[in-house]
C-alpha cells in the first residue's frame, strides 16, 4: 500500500531563559573633563561583544555604554558630556542547550540611576535583563491519501493551519543627513543626542519586505557663535527601507520584530565648508517570520472490506492563527516638577519609552497594562542651573477582544511609540499626550493524531464466518454509517445504495439492510 504524505513547515520557541544582573559600578571623571557640579541627564545602552553556546548555558561578554550630561562648577555653568564603558561577563543557564546552538538575545536596562559620589567620581546603578531564546523549525507530517489494489474507504479531515514560509533575520542600513536651519549657528560640539523610531509599519510585498516610519532626532550642541550658546535641534526624518525576501508574497501574514540598533551622529561640513551638516548612520534589525494561511485535507481514518488494515498514527502539533490585531492606544496625563528641581522656562526635548508591565489572558481576550516612560529636557528659570530633566510615567490600559482565546494560545506583542507631544501647562507642570502602537499576533497550537503508515493483513476468516451475510440493523444512539460499515465489512456507499439513502447521516431508530462483502462481492446467505 502506498501512503501519500505532506509536510507542513512550523516554527516554535524551543528554549527560553531570563537572567538578571544588578550593575553597581563607580567610575571617575576623566582628567580632561572639569568637575561635576550637577548631573542633568544620563542614558545607557548595551553592546554585546562575544557570545558562545555551551552545554546547558549561554556565555556572553560585552559592555554597557553610559553617557552623562552634566554641569560643571565654573561661574559660567558650562555643560559637558561624559562617556564610559562598564564591562560585563555573564552566563545564562539554558536547560537542553547544545554547544554551538544559535541563540537570539534581547537586552534591557531598567531603573538606571547615575549619582554623584563627589565632583570627580560618579556611581551607576541599574538592572540588566537578558532574555535568551532558541528557535526551532520543524515539519508536521500527515498522510493525505492511500493507494492500493484493494478497495479502500477513506475519511478525510480538513485542517486550517499556518505554514512558515519565511524565517529570516536581516538589517536595513540607515543613512541620512540634516542641514541646520539658517538661523542656527555652526556646530562646535554635540553635547547630547536622541534618536527614536516612531510610527513603524511593515508592508509585505512580492519578493521583498518594506519598513516605513519616522526617525525623531534631537541634538543639543555648543554653537560656534561669540558666546558659545547652547543650541538644540529637533527634526523628523522619513524612514523607508526594503529587504529582499525570497518566496515572499503579499498574501503572507507577517510577524516581524523591528529594533533600532546602533545609531551614530557625525558633524560634517556643508557645501560652504561650515560645520552645519549632521550625518546619521545606523541599522534597523529585522526578525522576520512570514506565514501562509492554508488548508489541507488529511487522512483521518481508513478501512477496507477486503483486508484488515493496521494503522500507525502519531501525535503532531500544528498552529492556526487566532488573530492579528493592530491597534492604537492613547495615553495622557500631567507630570509635575519635583520640588528640588528648578521651574520650567522652555521645553527642549521629550522622549518616551513604552514599557509593558503586565499581559493577562482573560475570558474575552488579552488585557495589556503598561506605561509611557517620559523624560523631558528643559531650559530652567534658574540661571545657576540652565538645563534640567523631569521624568514621569503615563499609564495606559488596553483590552484586545479575541474570541475563542484559551490558555494554550501563544502571542507576540510588539509595542512602540507612535506619537508623543508635551506642552507646558505652567512653569511647574507639563501635559503629556502619547499614542502607542500595539501589534498583537495570536496563534493556537493544536494537537492532531496523524496517520503515519498503513499495513495490510489477511482477513480473519473465522471472525467473518460468524457474521451473518445479511443483517437487519436498527441504528442506535451515537451510531454513524462509517462505523457500521467497518463492523460489517462493507462500505458506507453500499449501505446507502441498498437502503436508498441520499446522505450518510442516520439517526437513532432507523432500519438498515446490511450485506457482508468479501473481495468486493456481496455474500448472500
Amino acid at each position: 500500500m502506498e501512503v501519500l504524505k505532506k509536510n507542513i513547515h512550523m516554527y516554535r520557541q524551543a528554549k527560553r531563559a531570563v537572567s538578571q544582573i544588578t550593575l553597581e559600578e563607580d567610575f571617575n571623571v576623566p582628567d580632561a573633563k572639569p568637575d561635576v557640579e550637577q548631573i542633568i541627564q544620563s542614558k545607557a545602552k548595551t553592546v554585546i561583544g562575544n557570545t558562545r553556546s555551551e552545554a546547558g548555558r549561554f556565555l556572553l561578554k560585552g559592555h554597557v555604554q553610559v553617557s552623562v550630561l552634566y554641569m560643571d562648577d565654573t561661574e559660567g555653568r558650562q555643560i559637558h558630556r561624559l562617556d564610559t564603558q562598564l564591562p560585563f561577563d555573564e552566563y545564562i543557564n539554558m536547560e537542553g542547550l547544545e554547544p554551538g546552538e544559535t541563540v537570539s538575545l534581547k537586552c534591557e536596562i531598567e531603573d538606571l540611576n547615575v549619582v554623584m559620589i563627589n565632583s570627580r567620581k560618579l556611581s551607576m546603578r541599574g538592572l540588566l535583563t537578558f532574555t535568551a531564546v532558541t528557535d526551532e523549525i520543524y515539519d508536521m507530517s500527515a498522510a493525505v491519501e492511500a493507494k492500493s489494489e484493494i478497495r479502500l474507504c477513506q475519511k478525510k479531515k480538513r485542517l486550517e493551519f499556518m505554514q512558515l514560509e519565511v524565517q529570516k533575520k536581516d538589517i536595513i542600513r540607515i543613512k541620512n543627513e540634516i542641514l541646520l536651519p539658517s538661523n542656527k549657528p555652526d556646530i562646535q560640539e554635540i553635547l547630547w543626542e536622541n534618536v527614536q523610531l516612531r510610527s513603524c509599519e511593515i508592508h509585505v510585498q512580492e519578493g521583498k519586505l518594506a519598513v516605513e516610519g519616522e526617525l525623531f532626532v534631537f541634538v543639543l550642541y555648543n554653537g560656534q557663535d561669540e558666546n558659545g550658546t547652547k543650541q538644540w535641534l529637533e527634526h523628523t526624518l522619513p524612514l523607508r527601507g526594503e529587504v529582499e525576501v525570497s518566496g515572499c508574497t503579499d498574501t503572507l501574514v507577517p510577524d516581524v520584530g523591528v529594533n533600532l540598533a546602533q545609531i551614530e551622529l557625525q558633524v560634517n561640513q556643508d557645501m560652504d565648508g561650515e560645520e552645519r551638516l549632521i550625518r546619521l548612520e545606523g541599522t534597523l534589525d529585522l526578525d522576520m517570520k512570514l506565514y501562509a494561511l492554508a488548508e489541507m485535507d488529511i487522512l483521518d481514518d481508513i478501512f477496507s472490506p477486503e483486508r484488515e488494515l493496521e494503522v500507525f498514527s502519531r501525535e503532531e502539533v500544528y498552529e492556526n492563527m487566532v488573530m492579528r490585531n493592530q491597534s492604537r492606544v492613547r495615553a495622557s496625563g500631567r507630570i509635575r516638577v519635583e520640588e528640588t528641581k528648578p521651574r520650567i522656562l522652555q521645553i527642549c526635548n521629550s522622549q518616551g519609552t513604552v514599557k509593558i508591565d503586565e499581559v493577562q489572558m482573560t475570558e474575552t481576550g488579552i488585557q495589556i497594562d503598561g506605561a509611557v516612560l517620559v523624560e523631558i529636557l528643559y531650559v530652567s528659570a534658574d540661571d545657576t542651573m540652565p538645563f534640567a530633566v523631569m521624568e514621569g510615567s503615563i499609564p495606559f490600559s488596553h483590552s484586545a477582544d479575541i474570541p475563542g482565546l484559551d490558555d494554550n494560545c501563544r502571542y507576540t506583542l510588539n509595542a512602540g511609540l507612535e506619537q508623543l507631544s508635551t506642552t507646558m501647562a505652567d512653569s511647574e507642570e507639563i501635559e503629556v499626550r502619547a499614542s502607542v502602537a500595539m501589534n498583537l499576533f495570536v496563534v493556537r497550537p493544536n494537537r492532531q493524531m496523524c496517520i503515519a503508515d498503513i499495513t495490510e493483513k489477511e482477513l480473519d476468516l473465522e471472525k467473518l464466518t460468524k457474521l451473518p451475510g445479511i443483517v437487519g440493523y436498527i441504528v442506535q444512539d451515537g451510531d454513524c454509517l462509517w462505523e457500521i460499515a467497518r463492523t460489517y465489512y462493507t462500505t458506507p456507499e453500499r449501505i446507502m445504495e441498498l437502503n436508498h439513502l441520499e446522505k450518510q447521516e442516520v439517526k437513532k431508530g432507523d432500519h438498515l439492510i446490511i450485506m457482508k462483502e468479501l473481495g468486493g462481492m456481496s455474500v448472500n446467505p
